[in-house]
């Protein structure tokens, strides 16, 4: 039902053909459409809040929002003041516009910011300058969109189809406004997996987020399982959002089914937490991928260094091209803690926040900080092209604030990439989709089922691990050449230093000059022929003059600093990751040692780090096939193309 009601709502578009250009459709259709959801929810109370009304404006009284609830019912936080319904304003065709201007200003403040974000003023404006806002408003008001015809999740459904429709008519992504439908059934049956006995229990209370709510997806979905598994439980809805639309589809979505006015907040998630202070049993959370946050930079980045743990973005920061872990710390900062019952929470992200970063990096640390807080419960690999703006692989993060007694202190790997099944026809990059069958086998993975193949278990610290820096000495040797003096003459410290004395005194005695390795001798030796040359140099061109004459010789002695330590070589100077529980010295003895005696490790570089290499741990090794049979496969071809070029000179 929902796809024809879609249909028919997105066919009013033929009216707009020639007036508006394509990628305005949804500015007009998509606020019409709302309007029309809440004129038909407010139908049956419409008579009686204007009576109330008329009725305080005769008696000369203020107009009080708790009458009008009243009389709008309790079960609806939001009334329209206004004489008019769609049906009605169409009555005067004359003053259309007006009536439809009054009908949307009537509305509660709680609602009104919806439209006020569609800009329906100006949308009414730009129909009635193009003679079409009767045919418009009379095409929607002949549309049952009350919910006895078209309940909430269904209602839900049609958003969703004509943000959709609208995305590909103004070349947008559809990913940016919604996630798909199968992805978020997934994330909800994990997360209330391991809850369904508590769930279960009369007037059970619950509150589920989500900071990038979209058009409300996903807290649609939590409402459905929850309500359907228990019909008693009361739930709360909350999040926020940065797109408009969106927000106002969501809004609106929300204020219907009775949630608070202020339960989904307008606005950037990382600059302004719009539910500051709150957290929530569930978080949901599908962020964009690999989008950068510099806009933001300023204000991420003054939290962490002002509030540090006591704000969101502690742990660190990661690199400014890809925010999405900044959304996975905010969404940790929601989840309620332990002692409060535990929270927990799935959200979608790229492969990058695996192992993107080095040991001390921005990622790194987030990573590690959330595995030794034991915050991870699992990552599932969802399989690719299952998002209808990109086709890259993209994996679901698990966590809670409250593990099992069993998953405390580990973390399981689900391999789901190869559970889906083909659509008969992809929407933009969706091309796969989880059936009920996919979605029930990573459940089952999740909860325990034994397969080896799509699930294993790691502790936390086998995704721990150490950095080592590992130095080789600096052997050099020193010759006063043309060549060589030309080559430190380039640097920056002697750019702006007359050498040219000095070159002459070369070029006439010390052209092909065996280089020596005594640094003192030839030392003194340099100096005394810049005096002989008369040129001057400081102590930082004298260094860098003597770098410049210099050449690696591993026949040379190691080159001491001026504590007689070994001077290291950048040029060999290499790093290795060592495994959490091995020591570091053990490891270097083992593995560099044997090839490079010289070498030591720098142990004031030496970091910590973790990356999750999710592709390594279910890598099958296949075999290429044997010379025989490739050519056993060539002559099979070969044979049949001959005999092809035999029938034809026939």
């Amino acid at each position: 039902m929902s796809n024809n009601h879609a249909t028919f709502i997105w066919s009013i578009a033929d009216l707009l053909r020639g007036s508006f250009k394509a990628h305005q459709y949804g500015d007009i259709i998509l606020p019409f459409t709302v309007l029309r959801r809440l004129d038909a929810v407010l139908a049956p109370t419409k008579q009686a809040v204007f009576a109330a009304v008329e009725q305080a404006t005769n008696d000369g009284i203020p107009v009080r929002a708790s009458l009008l609830r009243n009389k709008a019912r309790h079960e609806y936080s939001f009334w329209n003041e206004s004489k008019f319904e769609l049906k009605t304003a169409l009555g005067d065709s004359e003053n259309l516009a007006a009536n439809l201007l009054d009908y949307v200003t009537g509305f509660s403040e709680n609602v009104k910011d919806i439209f006020d974000k569609y800009k329906i003023a100006e949308r009414i404006a730009e129909l009635d300058e193009h003679d079409l806002l009767f045919l418009v408003t009379q095409r929607f008001a002949a549309v049952d969109l009350s919910p006895a015809a078209v309940p909430n999740e269904e209602m839900g459904h049609i958003f969703e189809e004509l943000i959709r429709k609208f995305a590909e008519a103004s070349n947008e992504t559809a990913g940016e406004h919604f996630t798909p439908r199968d992805v978020i059934e997934l994330m909800v049956d994990i997360l209330l997996a391991p809850e369904s006995d508590t769930l279960s229990k009369a007037n059970v209370v619950r509150s589920v987020y989500d900071p990038t709510a979209g058009t409300g997806g996903m807290l649609s979905v939590a409402e459905d399982h929850i309500t359907s598994a228990n019909p008693s439980a009361t739930l709360t809805l909350a999040g926020q959002e940065i797109n408009p639309q969106s927000y106002a589809i969501c809004k609106a979505d929300m204020t219907v089914k009775g949630q608070s006015v202020d339960a989904i907040f307008f606005g950037d998630t990382l600059t302004h937490d719009g539910h500051a202070g709150k957290t929530f049993n569930y978080g949901l959370s599908n962020p964009p991928f690999g989008v950068d946050w510099k806009k933001q930079q300023k204000a991420v980045t003054e939290e962490h260094q002002v509030r540090g743990y006591a704000g969101r973005f502690g742990p660190g920061l990661p690199r400014v091209s890809d925010g999405s872990m900044l959304f996975l710390l905010h969404l940790i900062s929601k989840m309620r803690t332990a002692e409060d019952g535990g929270g927990r929470a799935a959200i979608v992200l790229n492969g990058s926040p695996l192992f993107t970063g080095g040991a001390g990096s921005g990622e790194s640390n987030i990573r590690k900080w959330v595995l030794e807080r034991d915050l991870l419960e699992a990552i599932i690999a969802l399989p690719t092209d299952m998002f209808y703006n990109t086709g890259i692989a993209t994996y679901v993060w698990v966590l809670s604030t409250k593990k099992s007694t069993d998953r405390v202190g580990r973390v399981q790997l689900i391999d789901g990439s190869k559970l889906f099944r083909k659509m008969r026809k992809g929407l933009g990059s969706k091309r796969n989709e989880l059936g009920p069958n996919n979605i029930a086998k990573m459940v089952r993975l999740y909860v325990g089922e034994v397969d080896a193949v799509r699930s294993r278990i790691f502790a936390t610290t086998d995704f721990f691990y150490r950095t080592i820096t590992v130095e080789r000495p600096l052997r050099l040797n020193w010759a006063l050449t043309p060549e060589r003096l030309a080559v430190a003459a380039e640097s920056k410290p002697l750019a702006n230093s007359d050498l040219s004395p000095l070159i002459a005194v070369v070029e006439r005695a010390q052209r092909g000059e065996t280089p020596t390795t005594d640094l003192p001798a030839f030392r003194k030796r340099v100096s005394a022929l810049l005096v002989e040359s008369g040129a001057l140099l400081t102590a930082a061109q004298m260094k860098a003059l003597l770098v410049g004459l210099s050449e690696r010789d591993e026949t040379a002695p190691i080159v001491l600093d001026a504590r007689k330590n070994h001077e290291p070589d950048p040029s060999l100077r290499e790093t290795e990751n060592v495994p959490w529980d091995e020591d570091i010295h053990a490891y270097f003895d083992r593995e560099v040692k044997p090839f490079a005696p010289d070498a030591w490790i720098d142990e004031t570089k030496t970091k910590e780090g973790c990356e999750i290499p999710f592709t390594r741990h279910f890598y099958q090794f296949v075999p290429p096939r044997s010379l025989e049979e490739i050519d056993d496969d060539l002559e099979a071809v070969l044979g049949r193309i001959r005999a092809r070029l035999e029938a034809v000179r026939v």
